[in-house]
């Protein structure tokens, strides 16, 4: 049987109640241990006295000397020669206890308690040397002090008073934790939630904007290999239909049967490091400029090459065959494009590494740079299909760039050409 409540608010509010009661009851128990008993042994031992002393007076025959003490410090005294008294009396209750004990070593005999809780009196019984009865009348309150009541009035209220204040914010917080679940639910039938907004702490806002993040990535993951799926049968289609043509018509030609199928496996192999973009990878500690070099020398080995690279570049931990795979396709893109000059920058700051990749080619137009980055878009106008490519490699950069946390940009370069910069964190 589990005791623990399921609900976040129930648990969230006993979170908070249990050490407040844990930590009061501590407090109660030394404040019963040290200061009610001394308070209430030092009202004892003063009562106790003073009976003594106008006991001391009566016993002495001087009854007007005692009666005058009595009156001075507010006792009522009256002898009796009996009186009808409940058979138990209160020596040993919570109260009169410790006066009890008092009275027996200040009076050397036993004198017998009474208490009127109705109305807050105390009596006392002591029995004369002439065998009379003195009766002593007095409040409760000289040996019961009403703080304790007080005391545990406010531990009682104050426990009630956080309970009050926090229910609003833990309610607040819950609140916003179960529009989260109830979003995500809905994000996971692949519903979607236009009116959901992040709220709540910040730790809860944080988790609403990943989840939100996560949910875009899905969508575009999601579409990208429709979209994938779709260039897929159109790109092939196409060579597959003239293949067969060819050899139906009995007019193959094995050079073009030869390029026909060159082109497919070029295609296929686009598909696949698309494919593979988003893969595991265990990360390793990298610098960038011999990757940069060695990436710009195998892809374009007829172009000269500007490099603007730092002596003593940053280290940082990323994964290096996907982050490889990223400026292998942009600089190649550039090295394609580019008519005599490519250049190559790096620029380390304290929190990121900015790589800029930059060449003297036709350029992307402005209003076509965010279609660049989609996957299956080529740019007829800017950059001929007749170059070939299946219009993946600016997407697979950008999707290992943002796997580790970075942006890309496309702009226009001071050579002419595009401009590609990389913004990495470390």
């Amino acid at each position: 049987m589990k005791i623990m409540p399921r609900s976040f608010l129930a648990r969230t509010i006993l979170m908070v109640l249990i050490p407040l009661v844990v930590a009061l009851s501590l407090v109660t128990n030394a404040f019963f241990s040290n200061h009610w008993k001394r308070v209430h042994a030092t009202l004892a031992r003063t009562l106790a006295g003073e009976v003594a002393s106008i006991m001391h007076f009566m016993d002495a025959g001087d009854e007007k000397s005692g009666q005058m003490l009595a009156d001075d410090i507010g006792i009522n005294v009256s002898i009796n020669e009996k009186l009808n008294r409940p058979k138990e009396n209160d020596n040993h209750s919570m109260e009169a206890g410790q006066l009890a004990s008092a009275l027996r070593n200040k009076l050397k005999q036993r004198a017998s308690i009474y208490i009127d809780r109705s109305k807050r009196l105390l009596y006392i019984d002591v029995p004369t040397k002439n065998g009379k009865i003195a009766t002593f009348g007095t409040s409760m309150y000289r040996i019961y002090s009403t703080s304790t009541e007080v005391f545990l009035i406010w531990i009682f209220g104050s426990m009630l008073i956080v309970s009050i204040l926090i229910t609003p914010f833990i309610v607040s917080h819950t609140r916003s934790i179960r529009n989260i679940a109830k979003a995500a639910n809905k994000f996971g039938r692949g519903m979607d939630v236009p009116d959901f907004q992040p709220s709540g702490s910040a730790e809860i806002r944080e988790a609403a904007n990943a989840m939100i993040t996560m949910k875009e990535r899905l969508k575009r993951y999601n579409k990208t290999r429709a979209d994938m799926l779709n260039a897929v049968g159109h790109d092939l289609k196409t060579p597959l239909t003239r293949m067969r043509l060819a050899v139906e018509t009995d007019s193959a030609i094995k050079e073009d049967l030869l390029n026909n199928i060159d082109r497919m496996t070029e295609m296929v192999n686009g598909y696949l490091a698309f494919a593979r973009g988003e893969m595991p990878e265990i990360e390793q500690t990298v610098e960038l400029p011999a990757m940069l070099i060695r990436i710009a020398r195998d892809s374009a080995p007829d172009k000269e090459i500007l490099l603007d690279l730092p002596e003593s570049p940053v280290q940082f931990y990323a994964r290096p065959s996907s982050l490889t795979s990223a400026f292998t396709n942009i600089i190649e893109n550039a090295a394609r494009y580019t008519k005599n000059t490519l250049k190559i920058t790096e620029l380390d700051s304290p929190d990121s590494v900015t790589v800029i990749i930059e060449d003297d080619g036709p350029g992307i137009p402005d209003d076509k740079k965010a279609l660049a980055l989609q996957p299956f878009v080529r740019l007829d106008e800017s950059r001929s299909d007749s170059t070939g490519g299946t219009g993946l490699g600016l997407s697979i950069a950008q999707t290992a760039i943002e796997n580790h946390g970075g942006q890309i940009f496309l702009e226009n370069s001071e050579l002419g050409g595009l401009k590609v910069r990389v913004v990495l964190p470390l």
